[in-house]
């Protein structure tokens, strides 16, 4: 059973300031998961964590990672603003983008950061825009559908991003002629993953493919993007990923593979959001109303544009209901929000135990991909975020969004 990390006293406590809804971060959890990550990978000397910056995009959680060792991976122009507000710069950046604007490779060109190149049609308009780097990622998409211990886990073929196997050695030959010296493989191909499998296999597939590159090209690969994927168990009953176990699966494919071809110096990064967040924040909410029509509900103070992923992807997100954790889940409830959709429910026929107006639920694993997906339909405004921090302090870390925030962009006009 899922058990919150903070209890209904302080979160009591913290609503008096604070009141609900509310996005709250452990500042511990994520400290202890990303030392975890660093020493599940240490054999390799090169490793590095890129956290995916669209995850959970706030300067405050993103100096806690660079504070332990993580670089930031990112893929528009405000997420290199933001990063580079937090001081990263030059090999803390990878750029991931894809339908590149026009200006975005300029910046990361001016920090100094590492780009990876979507698609081989991007050379060109890389070299007019800012010209090409010593240093350059590409993605690569293997197409079809990719399995792990035979059970499919998604379809590449069916993903807009990277290049087929034949464009990714036609961009390094020619990025190599255009004086490019370090190259770099970057791929994503499965999402959420809760497997120890995932990795590993994945870690096969793209040294498996540097080795052919290199030996058909002649480049220099000098890192390997495992990317995300890792996942995390929104379910209660899911079995974790065993981060060691998965550093080990890669570790061996990486002394199977590439260092009997010469290639034991090849840096290993990955670019985790989910695994790095989202067991650590929490969406806290209260409940305002009830109503009892053909089925049973629960209205909460939050909705979908606290939290997107379940009515956008019937994404599962368990609830506790504080005060009642050793409770009998034996009430069915639909838990929804206040937008004017239909579509805007935490949980449908979820069993739980009584609820009564004025309780408090956790939302969990809300860390990432939580409130970055946020948006204003109904007018309705984004909640803040919170830090728990190592002494068990709170700290605001954004405030919540108000009237005044979404009449802004009105300001060329009378009207307000």
């Amino acid at each position: 059973m899922k058990q919150p990390f903070i209890t209904k006293e302080k979160i009591i406590d913290i609503a008096k300031m604070y009141p609900t809804p509310f996005h709250i971060y452990d500042e511990k959890g994520i400290r202890e998961n990303a030392v975890r990550l660093k020493k599940a990978f240490s054999w390799n000397k090169g490793f590095r964590e890129y956290f995916a910056v669209k995850a959970t995009p706030n300067p405050f959680i993103l100096k806690i990672l660079q504070e332990e060792g993580c670089g930031v991976d990112c893929s528009s122009m405000t997420e290199l603003l933001l990063s580079e507000a937090c001081g990263f710069h030059g090999s803390d950046i990878m750029f991931s983008s894809n339908d590149t604007p026009e200006g975005e490779f300029t910046k990361v060109r001016q920090l100094e950061g590492i780009i990876n190149l979507d698609d081989i049609t991007m050379i060109d308009f890389l070299e007019k825009e800012c010209k090409i780097p010593e240093t350059i990622c590409c993605r690569y998409n293997p197409g079809g559908t990719y399995k792990v211990s035979n059970s499919i886990m998604d379809n590449p073929g069916d993903a807009k991003y990277g290049m087929t196997k034949e464009q990714l050695i036609e961009a390094f030959t020619r990025l190599k002629t255009m004086g490019v010296k370090n190259f770099g493989i970057h791929s994503f191909l499965c999402s959420n993953t809760v497997t120890n499998d995932y990795y590993p296999m994945l870690a096969r597939t793209l040294f498996e493919l540097a080795v052919e590159i290199t030996k058909k090209t002649g480049v220099c690969i000098t890192f390997i993007n495992l990317s995300g994927g890792v996942g995390v168990p929104y379910y209660p009953d899911q079995q974790p990923n065993d981060i060691e176990v998965i550093g080990e699966g890669v570790r061996k494919a990486y002394e199977q593979i590439l260092e009997p071809e010469g290639m034991g110096n090849v840096a290993i990064y990955t670019e985790l959001g989910r695994y790095m967040l989202a067991p650590y924040g929490h969406l806290i909410t209260k409940v305002i109303h009830e109503k009892h029509i053909y089925k049973e509900y629960i209205g909460v103070d939050a909705c979908a544009v606290n939290l997107m992923r379940p009515a956008m992807y019937g994404a599962y997100h368990h609830i506790t209901v504080l005060g009642k954790e050793e409770f009998i889940c034996d009430h069915k409830y639909d838990v929804v929000g206040s937008l004017c959709e239909n579509n805007d429910k935490f949980a449908i026929d979820r069993m739980l135990p009584k609820i009564e107006i004025g309780d408090y639920l956790v939302i969990h694993d809300t860390g990432a991909h939580g409130f970055s997906m946020g948006y204003n339909y109904n007018g309705r405004l984004r909640s803040a975020e919170l830090l728990l921090k190592m002494d068990q302090s709170v700290e605001l870390i954004r405030r919540a969004e108000t009237p005044k925030d979404y009449f802004a962009t009105f300001d060329f006009s009378s009207f307000f």
